[in-house]
Formats: structure tokens, C-alpha cells, sequence
């Protein structure tokens, strides 16, 4: 398989499988430097994009439209729809279906939902959820069974999940999800680990997990991918990007 920049693989159709690549990026609503943010994700060369985040509110869906077409992708789900989370694609996906999910709301706090879809990528059948989980620990560690519930309830054989968890690795909720998922990072670590603050990596608290079956090529912050200046200035995260090779449907 090709690995350029960076030695990451690229996306490729094989026979039995498809080599996608995955981007989860917490954006903070567009509200830093967009054209950094778009050449971010164009260096990143995604199939699929998890966004937490997303434009939200008055004209959302027209800041989300000029994303999409920055970075030469579509909307495939979410936003406002979804409390935040939003999911974008390649033209090499084709939809089965979308579905947005709002989260029981516990008064004080956020609302949260994800972003979900099934594509078919080459063969593959691929389930797909972007979230954005609560900032108190008892509602997040919930929010992380109703990602697992939800994963198991979209009928696929093969799922990925991504997102802003605000929690580190040792947290109860992020133990939770690597108890029952592949932790990419964990798996075939590539790039940077820490995706939290960009001025000053010291926490990883935002992933992407795959189920059994999938096999992670290679997974981290985009280091080697996309030019420095503008991972400092795009958002208040760093990106995780995969590459994942999954089996034909």
C-alpha cells in the first residue's frame, strides 16, 4: 500500500477491503482561523471527517456548506441537528443513511447528541458516529453506554467512533470505550499523542475507536501531515487522524 507523507497509508480499494482515512477535529464553531482549518483537513486527506463543534445557531448550515466546500467534501450529518457533532465525506462514500441523536439533557448542563451514519466505502459497509461528550464525569461516563448502545444498534458488522471526550485515557469513561472498541492510538500509534492544548500538547482527550475486525493502520495528530502554523491556529484542538483497512461487506 502507498504510505506517503509522513508514512501514514493512503486511501486505496482493495480486494476485500477498503483503506479509509478517518479525521476526528473538535473545530470550536469555526471561530479561529478557517482557511488554516481547511488546509488542515485538505493535508489530512480524509474519507470521513468527525466533527465536534460544528457551526451552530444563526446560519449554521450555510458556515458548514463553505467547510465542506474548503475542503472539497460533503455533508453527510449533523450540526445544530445533532447538538454539535457533525460528519463530513468524500465523494468515495456512498450513504445508506443518517441519523441525528440528541442525548437526554441534564438541566444545568449542554445539550449532547452524535452524529451517525452508515456509508459504503469500496465494499465496506462502514457504521460512522461523531461526539462531543459532557464536561461533568457522571452524565459522560452515561453518554459513553449510549455510544457503545448506539454502535451496537446500527447494524453493521464493522463501526468507528471519534471524538472530543473531554477526558484522558485513565478516565472511567474512556477506560469504558477501550474496554469495548479499539483505541487507535493504543493500537498502531503514528504522529503526535496529545491533541490538547496546540500551544501546548499535554493531554490526549480526543480519539477515534474502531470494532473488531478493523484493522488500525496507524493513528495520531497529523504532525508530518499538515503545516504546523495552522494546527496552532485552526481551532483549540489538535486532529486525530486514522488510517484503517475494513473488511468488504
Amino acid at each position: 500500500m502507498t504510505t506517503p507523507d509522513g508514512g501514514l497509508p493512503a486511501s486505496a480499494t482493495e480486494s476485500g477491503s477498503a483503506a479509509i482515512r478517518v479525521l476526528s477535529y473538535n473545530i470550536r464553531s469555526m471561530r479561529d482561523d478557517n482557511a488554516a482549518l481547511a488546509r488542515v483537513i485538505r493535508a489530512c486527506a480524509p474519507d470521513l471527517v468527525l466533527i465536534q463543534e460544528a457551526p451552530r445557531f444563526f446560519r449554521w448550515r450555510k458556515a458548514a456548506a463553505r467547510l465542506a466546500a474548503a475542503t472539497d467534501l460533503v455533508i453527510l450529518g449533523g450540526g445544530d441537528t445533532a447538538a454539535g457533532p457533525m460528519l463530513l465525506c468524500s465523494l468515495r462514500a456512498t450513504v445508506e443513511r443518517t441519523e441525528d441523536v440528541l442525548l437526554p439533557l441534564t438541566p444545568g448542563l449542554h445539550r449532547r447528541g452524535f452524529a451517525t451514519a452508515v456509508v459504503r466505502i469500496g465494499g465496506a459497509r462502514i457504521g460512522v458516529l461523531s461526539a462531543h461528550l459532557s464536561l461533568q464525569e457522571a452524565e459522560r461516563y452515561e453518554q459513553t453506554g449510549a455510544l457503545l448502545d448506539r454502535l451496537a444498534g446500527m447494524g453493521v458488522d464493522h463501526a468507528i467512533a471519534g471524538g472530543d471526550l473531554n477526558e484522558r485515557p485513565d478516565g472511567r469513561g474512556f477506560r469504558r470505550l477501550a474496554g469495548a472498541l479499539q483505541d487507535c492510538w493504543e493500537v498502531a500509534p503514528w504522529g503526535g499523542e496529545f491533541t490538547s492544548t496546540p500551544d501546548d500538547p499535554h493531554q490526549r482527550i480526543d480519539a477515534i475507536f474502531a470494532t473488531a475486525g478493523v484493522e488500525v493502520l496507524g493513528c495520531g495528530v497529523p504532525l508530518g501531515l499538515a503545516a504546523p502554523a495552522d494546527l496552532r491556529t485552526a481551532t483549540d484542538h489538535l486532529p486525530v487522524l486514522a488510517a484503517l483497512r475494513v473488511p468488504g461487506a
